[in-house]
């Protein structure tokens, strides 16, 4: 697998505060990035499952998930913050007089296509001067996605155990089809290399203790 570009905090700040100053003047636009990639990032959504949200998807439980990659549904729960902003947006949004019920619409008032949000990231990824290396390949919509699991995993709590029912409550939330496919994440920051060659060696002095 590509290596994934893991954001820094400073580079969701820079990135979101340039989706905020998109035009034209006084649309719903730049509130319809910001709330759209901060979503992302705090959640791990796919980009597809943040465009095809309704509505009715926004409940006071956390977001439904419809019938995604592996034609799956589930409920993602929001940190207090997320929902406020998202309630915040969707005060905005529910202004327009739309017959679309979708959450994040473009500005001829139809749903965000997924080629329209890709140019408008990779501009607001120039404008923010991310990745701050010319040298590091340029960050892609998924990384968003790859940070918030690999940023998870490193609040993972100590124990065997622990680690377990962390992982596979990860695998749930995410929406993946098995849980091979979250332990990938094990492997793609250096403090979770490291957390791995601790516990190895922990577990060898053990067994030959």
């Amino acid at each position: 697998r590509r290596v994934p570009y893991l954001f820094r905090e400073e580079d969701l700040q820079a990135l979101l505060a340039q989706a905020a100053r998109l035009g034209p003047p006084d649309s719903l636009r730049p509130h319809t990035y910001r709330t759209l990639l901060g979503l992302l990032a705090v959640t791990g959504l796919r980009i597809s499952e943040a465009l095809a949200l309704r509505f009715k998807d926004v409940t006071p439980d956390g977001l439904v998930i419809r019938e995604t990659k592996f034609r799956k549904s589930r409920l993602g729960s929001l940190h207090a913050t997320a929902t406020s902003a998202l309630q915040e947006y969707l005060a905005r949004r529910c202004a327009l007089a739309l017959d679309d019920d979708h959450v994040f619409v473009s500005g001829r008032r139809r749903p965000l296509s997924y080629c329209t949000v890709v140019d408008t990231f990779h501009q607001l990824l120039a404008a923010a001067g991310i990745p701050p290396d010319p040298e590091r390949p340029r960050p892609r919509l998924m990384d968003l996605r790859h940070t918030f699991a690999s940023r998870a995993l490193e609040t993972c709590p100590d124990g065997r155990d622990s680690i377990g029912r962390h992982m596979l409550a990860l695998t749930t939330y995410m929406g993946h089809a098995r849980v091979k496919s979250t332990y990938w994440y094990l492997s793609s920051t250096p403090q979770l290399l490291g957390n791995i060659a601790q516990a190895c060696e922990a577990f060898l002095k053990e067994q030959n203790a």
